[in-house]
């Protein structure tokens, strides 16, 4: 447990642009984003695993998660490997992963988790709106449809969001994802703030 990623987890619902920040973040020295989402669109569709990303995907369903959790453990070593992701001096930001209560147990020996970053919109039809619009721009297949959104969103009710309830709640900081894409950043930048200087430093005199 001692060599577990240190990590903040964007968490929300579909559309709410845990992306989108997360790809500003990562951006940023001594943060690294790696979204699990991405990691499977970027997959060959002809390979095995990239027609069972799509069989789920094209569903609006959780790919299963043996599935998730090994593959995104194999990115996540190869990234250490490569020195793209260094765990001792850069910050882990995750999306997609968590997603259930099976996949926040499994990752836990993973992952050492010191913020939990809820972005937060209840307006449902502003957010698939949203989605179909990026689904337009990215030319996400599995985005495109308003019935598999919808049940992205169902999913996201009945498995994802009892997640929130697995960490304490002081690990647990809300951020009002509707606001502009700026507003989102800075507010989301004044909670990982103190987390990687309280983190690294306190590392560092270890």
């Amino acid at each position: 447990m001692a060599n577990r990623y240190p990590t903040v987890l964007l968490f929300g619902a579909p559309g709410v642009g845990k992306g989108t920040q997360g790809n500003i973040l990562g951006s940023i020295p001594g943060l690294f984003h790696l979204s699990c989402g991405d990691m499977f669109r970027m997959l060959d569709v002809d390979s095995e695993l990239g027609r069972t990303f799509y069989e789920y995907s094209s569903r609006g369903e959780l790919v299963p998660d043996d599935i998730t959790v090994q593959f995104w453990q194999q990115n996540i070593h190869a990234r250490t490997v490569l020195g793209l992701y260094k765990p001792k001096t850069d910050l882990l930001i995750l999306d997609g992963i968590p997603r259930n209560l099976n996949q926040a147990q499994r990752t836990e020996k993973h992952i050492q988790v010191l913020k939990v970053i809820h972005l937060v919109c209840r307006d449902e039809n502003a957010m698939i709106q949203r989605i179909r619009q990026r689904a337009l721009k990215e030319n996400r297949i599995d985005d495109a449809k308003e019935d598999i959104i919808r049940r992205r969103w169902d999913i996201y009710r009945t498995d994802t969001q009892p997640v929130l309830e697995h960490y304490s709640e002081r690990l647990v900081a809300k951020v009002n994802a509707v606001a502009s894409h700026v507003e989102v950043l800075s507010d989301i930048l004044q909670i990982i703030i103190p987390v990687v200087n309280q983190h690294f430093s306190s590392s560092e005199q270890n």
